[in-house]
């Protein structure tokens, strides 16, 4: 893939008034760069001397600022290729924003049946979520998450349609990769990170039909915004887990 020039992006940084770090403001230069679209999906960053040249800062710095790009999965070095905007796959989605598995251990990719795709009013709960009104425009889809064959997860998905317009359900089926994956290349929404509230439940009738649990059998219910650039949310998920077999796990870190 041709390297654009930095030029075309950057401007040198000068201090801000804030006082935040220099490599801070190199990560927000980076971070306008790419939600902006010139730097799309899988495209490659330019050398690293021509974007410290083009920022007017050093290599370090540089540096410093991509490190933080990566471990936030924003970007992705490649070995002998340079650094590129990191593109939603089957990977990215197995480990940063699922976060199932079987009691033993076992990880499979979930196979997602699709169950219902609607045009509906936004209720409150979403709405809240998303930081939208109540009665907003918004396209409710929900699928069936199958692992080892058994039906395990529920995901109900809420998306405010203004940033989904021409989101048909054909379109949706046929997508070729994950749900954010298709967010990403044909909307030009990266989910970048989520928030999420876990707590245990008792399965309704819905779910009783839909996972095949005893009545009244207990139920993780995780409700999950998902952010995009600047921590503005794009989608809200409530996703109700039989754990009768499975578990929520989830590796914390946090920077040394």
């Amino acid at each position: 893939m041709k390297r654009a020039s930095a030029a075309i992006a950057f401007q040198p940084i000068a201090a801000d008034a804030t006082d935040a770090p220099l490599y801070r403001l190199v990560k927000s230069a980076l971070l306008r760069a790419i939600e902006s679209g010139q730097y799309p999906a899988g495209a490659a960053l330019p050398s690293e001397t021509e974007l410290a040249a083009a920022l007017g800062v050093s290599i370090g710095t540089l540096r410093h600022a991509t490190d933080d790009l990566v471990a936030e999965h924003i970007l992705v070095r490649r070995q002998g290729r340079g650094t590129f905007v990191a593109v939603h796959n089957t990977d990215r989605f197995m480990f940063q924003f699922f976060h199932v598995e079987r009691s033993d251990g076992l990880r499979h990719r979930p196979q997602v049946e699709l169950l219902a795709f609607e045009r509906i009013r936004m209720e409150e709960e979403p709405a809240q979520a998303l930081g939208l009104k109540t009665g907003e425009p918004a396209i409710q889809i929900d699928n069936r998450l199958l692992l080892q064959g058994k039906a395990v997860i529920h995901d109900r998905l809420t998306l405010p349609a203004l940033l989904f317009k021409g989101l048909t359900e054909k379109r949706f089926r046929e997508r070729k990769s994950t749900i954010y994956h298709l967010y990403q290349t044909e909307f030009g929404i990266t989910v970048t990170r989520a928030r999420e509230h876990a707590r245990a439940a008792i399965a309704d009738r819905g779910i009783v039909r839909l996972l095949g649990v005893a009545p009244g059998a207990p139920v993780m219910v995780v409700r999950r915004t998902a952010l995009t650039f600047g921590d503005k949310p794009v989608e809200y998920r409530v996703s109700t887990i039989d754990t009768a077999q499975h578990e929520y796990v989830h590796l914390l870190s946090r920077p040394a």
